[in-house]
């Protein structure tokens, strides 16, 4: 452990002052002297950064494919990910590094191996023996694409078609070509002067190994022997060839084609189809031929001992039925079922009891694979109701606008979410276990429960358990319910603020122990729930509505400098400007007809049933002042031992007592400066001058009224959160919401939070960020939001001698104001008497946006923020008499210290940190995190029972610090900011861990934690298992007797290398892969990248010695076993003359 003096980092730190007086500098030898005590224990060695777990439905999938006897599902990605699933809780992500689209994948069943098939025409072989699967060996085609692939069980010959119609076989053990080619020309007749198209199918007859069914797109079918090496049977048939299906004894198979027709085809009657079906066509009269369909575009057929087979297929619908949606359409016998899905079906497998072709299939269910779910169906239940899945795969359900993540959380509080989340589980689901069930869990390392919380663009938040790297949803809150939804785009109110999602949710505040959560919403608009076990019933729902506007007076000094602006109270036709109310206000105007005092949404005024679990305490609304709309929450926080929630945007600040449901404070950001504002701010328009008015800024004197500061054009920017999901590379970004009244006319797009709207350039497609100098741009001005908010109890000014109440206030010019609270007494005291809220004249600078704030005490030990713990508020009278008495819980240890005590406050911001010495206002240290990019999030987290400032820039980099010296302790590139997304929803918590939307389905969570690196493996599931293969199934007395049954096929005999030859080098090149070296890969520079490196070399190295090991024992047999066949020879012939040999 090292301890710092004070001394020697003071050089080149800038203090608050710039000139300290003796009783300052006094202070801060004071302080110094107290440094030296706190013991900081994090040192490099305790980081190291490593992707964990991904969770969420595979982005853009692509192909499907599943292992019947390890029970494993594969999914492929268009991004070239790879997703496998076993039984719930087994998961696994992997990547292909081309980033080429899967289109095919296909296991080697129990084997523990999968075959990939890429855009790019490689093959990649994947070991999946290993708990992160990796590539053995990969084949990359040259001179062919690759349309198809077939696999056949038990066989490690694996069939290619390619575009141009040939086939390849390649021998998945070595990942080498055969010489054995099956060429178009010979497949087809050849008498057909036209080239039949790509391979779209290959099957081997189930049957008969030694008989390879080929089928061509332009639907010409070839049943090739493979020992003659010419074609048994060709079926010609006019439409074009989706896929093909054998039946199980192989005497028939049947086609789907182009024009929504299927057609069964006995082998041996090639002339023409058996029979044929059209599923969804119309049947006309005089025997014409039905209308056509939609091409089919992949069948099954699959056989019951007991019953009739199954025909399955997708698509096939007719041409009329425009805005029907996907079906999957079930066969059996006479009756047919079309299931309606509710995205585009990507491609669906149905799932069988045994693994071999050749006997009765038997299938109990259809695993549907859609553009973005997943579905399981029961075949074997009446009306082929769902499974349900047990996999976090709804996180998009509607796209991701936040997300807060929350480690070490109380225990009680992931029971009390499901228990209230599980009366919202659907019903009719099917009722047998989940089908797709291998693999075993890892071994559960972590203690601590883990909480993600999802804000959504209809509103909705979603509560997760993200404990032990796995995720289940608990519980699911809708906050758009307690609006009134108007049913038709005319009955819809002009008051939006949004084209669509009015609702989408933008900030969340919550507290984990008194349950407290306060969201922010696109419209403006910010509601507070309460945690309640029991059902109740609000019959008017609590509301207030807040003009959040200042205004500037426009006179100035004879020199030319602008008066320091004043709080002044409201203005216009309705002085009282904060409307406490039960339900909303209809709308209504100023005296010049523009819209005013009006909230974006309608609240409901009929009474609203609340089911158990997060149930509304206040609904504030900001509404339109003359004509201007209110602009979009930039910042959030609520104290639940305090009663109070405060948010702020580019306008001001508001904070408002939710227990009494009154405004406290309600100010224009200049106004918050007081006299101290270092900013000339010149005003927007001329305004008359009004009386100033000082004092207290209590109810009655924060009504402050706001001039014409923003254009009607500039203001229509705002729009939903669609940027937040997606900004695409080269798209500009508007840098600033609120422009001056000369701006030109802009296109509608999503203006961001202004701490998190970097400049797009255009040239190079790279965040950048610049920052004017000068303090007297209006720019500037216009861009001065509030960026973060901070309860705490602290120092509020130099002199004080024991800590108070206070919210600090971060703005995106980096200023860091101090607001003292004088709260009443607890109990009912608290809710008769009013909180008093006053500014403290305490003003700290910072470079770049303020984005967050944290208290250490003496110790260096992180100071929470007040709270309560969580009660049930719906209580019998006596525990409201007992409640009555007690006093809100504060956690904070400083106010149990001694009166010479000091603290430390630590501000983060775009571009620097600092560490503050309170109450003395000394910047102890100070720490540039960036110069050419800026900080996205920042945050002050716990690790190793120490304590660390985590940040991610925008130029990728993940880097962390210590407290409270600020020492660089990790730097690692990890991730460039290629989407708003990114920037939207990434997020540190204690214990090492983090995550981000890293796409619009998909949460990837990662560590910087050196010691949960190193216990991932162990935590991390088993996708393969040792299971036995079921027996093949018995041909029977006669059937062997007499012949029949499978037959079975040497094909080591036909396409090894003595029979078939070499295949030409130029068709394809074998890449070895890695071979499943585990660990962490990427640069990582300073001593924790080192260290990995170290070790993958070490571990390659291991792996070297290993595999010498081991062919060295190889040519050890070798040579023993020619020894001894030497010796055998010897003894045979040693004896005879030379003409008997």
């Amino acid at each position: 452990m090292r301890k710092f003096n004070i001394r020697k980092v003071l050089d080149g730190l800038t203090a608050v002052s710039a000139v300290a007086s003796a009783s300052s500098a006094a202070q801060q030898q004071q302080a110094g002297n107290r440094e030296t005590e706190i013991q900081e224990t994090l040192q490099s060695e305790h980081f190291q950064l490593c992707k964990t777990v991904r969770h969420g439905f595979p982005y853009q999938p692509s192909a499907l494919a599943f292992d019947p006897v390890q029970k494993i599902l594969a999914i492929g990605t268009q991004t070239g990910a790879l997703r496998l699933f076993g039984r719930p809780g087994v998961e696994c992500y992997c990547q292909h590094d081309s980033g080429a689209a899967v289109i095919q994948l296909q296991f080697l069943i129990n084997e523990g191996a999968l075959v990939s098939a890429l855009a790019d025409d490689t093959l990649h072989l994947w070991n999946l023996r290993q708990k992160r699967p990796a590539i053995l060996h990969s084949l990359k085609f040259n001179r062919e694409r690759i349309t198809f692939c077939h696999l056949p069980f038990q066989s490690k010959w694996l069939y290619v078609g390619t575009e141009r119609g040939n086939i390849h076989i390649v021998n998945v053990e070595s990942f080498t070509l055969s010489g054995y080619v099956i060429m178009w020309n010979k497949a087809i007749e050849l008498s057909s002067k036209s080239h039949p198209g790509p391979v779209v199918h290959i099957s081997d007859n189930p049957m008969d190994e030694g008989k390879l069914l080929i089928g061509f797109e332009s639907g010409t079918v070839v049943l090739w022997d493979l020992k003659s090496k010419k074609a048994d049977y060709r079926y010609t048939h006019d439409e074009a060839i989706h896929s093909v299906a054998w039946h199980h004894e192989g005497k028939q198979f049947i086609c789907s084609h182009s024009d929504g027709t299927l057609t069964i085809w006995n082998v041996k009657s090639p002339t023409k189809p058996f029979q044929t079906i059209t599923p969804h066509g119309k049947q006309l009269k005089d025997g014409k031929k039905p209308e056509p369909c939609k091409p089919i575009l992949k069948v099954e057929y699959k056989t019951t001992r007991a019953g009739e087979p199954f025909i399955i297929l997708s698509g096939g619908l007719s041409y009329d039925t425009v805005g029907r949606r996907p079906c999957l359409t079930v066969m059996h016998g006479k009756s047919t079922a079309v299931l309606e899905m509710d995205y585009s079906i990507v491609d669906f497998l149905t799932l069988c009891e045994t693994p071999y072709p050749n006997d009765f299939q038997e299938p109990y269910a259809v695993v549907v694979l859609l553009e973005k779910d997943l579905v399981l169906i029961d075949l074997a239940q009446n009306g082929y109701p769902i499974f349900e899945n047990p996999y976090p795969l709804t996180i998009h359900e509607s796209p991701v606008t936040c997300c807060e993540y929350f480690a070490d959380c109380p225990v009680d509080l992931i029971p009390a979410l499901y228990s209230v989340g599980a009366r919202q589980k659907r019903q009719g689901y099917s009722k047998k276990e989940w089908p797709i069930s291998g693999g075993n869990w890892g071994v559960i390392t972590q203690s601590y429960s883990e909480i993600i919380i999802t804000g959504h663009a209809d509103g909705s938040i979603k509560f997760w358990d993200a404990s032990a790297i796995t995720l289940q949803v608990l519980y699911k809150l809708k906050t758009a319910k307690v609006f009134e939804k108007s049913r038709n785009k005319d009955d819809r109110p002009n008051t939006d603020i949004v084209d669509e999602d009015p609702y989408a949710i933008q900030i969340i505040s919550w507290c984990p122990e008194s349950r407290m959560l306060c969201i922010a919403g696109v419209s403006a608009h910010v509601i507070i729930y309460r945690f309640s076990k029991q059902e109740v019933t609000t019959e008017v729902i609590p509301m207030l509505e807040v003009r959040l506007l200042y205004e500037i007076n426009d006179v100035e000094t004879p020199d030319g400098e602008q008066v320091p602006p004043v709080p002044t109270p409201g203005t216009g036709s309705n002085p009282q400007s904060i409307v406490p109310q039960s339900h909303p206000s209809t709308s209504s105007s100023s005296s010049d007809g523009l819209r005013d005092n009006v909230p974006c949404l309608k609240v409901k005024n009929s009474p609203l049933k609340q089911s158990p679990g997060y149930q509304i305490e206040l609904v504030i609304q900001l509404v339109w002042v003359s004509g201007e709309p209110p602009q979009q929450i930039t910042s959030l926080a609520i104290n639940s031992a305090y009663g109070l929630v405060v948010f702020g945007n580019c306008n001001g600040i508001a904070m408002v007592d939710y227990l009494q449901k009154t405004v406290l404070l309600n100010l224009g950001t200049i106004e918050l400066y007081g006299s101290n504002d270092p900013y000339r701010r010149e005003p927007r328009s001329p305004r008359k001058t009004r009386q100033p008015s000082g004092g207290m800024l209590t109810v009655a004197s924060c009504m402050c009224g706001l001039s014409n500061l923003y254009s009607e054009s500039v203001k229509k920017l705002r729009t939903s959160y669609i940027s937040l999901c997606d900004i695409n590379e080269g798209t500009v970004v508007p840098e600033d919401r609120c422009k001056s009244p000369t701006s030109a006319k802009m296109s509608r797009k999503l203006s961001l939070p202004t701490e998190l709207k970097p400049d797009l350039d255009v040239k190079d497609n790279s965040f950048s960020r610049s920052r004017s100098s000068s303090v007297t741009s209006i720019d500037k001005e216009s861009r001065e939001a509030i960026s973060a908010l901070h309860f705490c109890e602290t120092f509020t000014r130099k002199a004080d001698t024991s800590p108070s109440p206070c919210l600090w206030v971060g703005t995106t010019l980096g200023t860091v104001l101090v607001i003292v609270l004088n709260l009443p007494p607890g109990g009912e005291q608290r809710l008769l008497q009013p909180v008093i809220v006053s500014p403290s004249g305490t003003i700290l600078r910072l470079k770049g946006a303020i984005l967050r704030m944290a208290f250490l005490d003496t110790t260096g030990s992180l100071v929470p923020p007040a709270h309560e713990t969580w009660r049930e508020h719906h209580e019998d009278k006596d525990e409201k008499e007992k409640a009555k008495k007690r006093r809100p819980v504060s956690v904070s240890p400083s106010s149990s210290q001694e009166i010479s005590e000091n603290q430390y406050a630590v501000i983060c911001s775009e571009k620097q940190a600092k560490v503050i010495s309170l109450p003395s206002q000394n910047c102890i240290y100070k720490q540039n995190i960036t110069e050419t990019s800026f900080v996205l999030r920042g945050d002050i987290v716990s690790l190793n029972n120490s304590i660390c400032l985590a940040c991610f820039c925008a130029n990728g980099h993940i880097m962390t610090f210590s407290l409270p010296s600020l020492r660089p302790l990790l730097d690692v590139y990890y991730l460039p900011l290629t989407n708003m997304r990114i920037a939207r929803t990434f997020c540190f918590t204690d214990n090492g861990q983090a995550l981000y939307l890293v796409s619009p389905t998909e949460i990837q969570r990662l560590t910087y934690s050196q010691e949960t690196c190193e216990n991932l493996q162990e935590m991390l599931g088993e996708l393969f298992t040792l299971v036995e293969t079921p027996e093949a199934p018995n041909r029977g007395f006669f059937k062997g007797l007499f012949g029949g049954g499978a037959q079975s096929l040497d094909r080591e005999e036909l396409f090894g290398e003595s029979a078939s030859g070499k295949a030409s080098r130029s068709l394809a090149q074998h890449i070895p892969g890695p071979g499943g070296i585990e660990g962490v890969k990427g640069a990582a520079s300073g001593v924790v990248g080192e260290l990995a490196r170290a070790r993958l070399a070490l571990d390659e190295r291991g792996q070297k010695l290993g595999e010498l090991e081991e062919k060295t024992a190889a040519m050890l047999y070798s040579a023993d076993s020619f020894s001894k066949h030497a010796h055998e020879m010897m003894l045979k012939y040693k004896d005879k003359k030379w003409y008997q040999f």
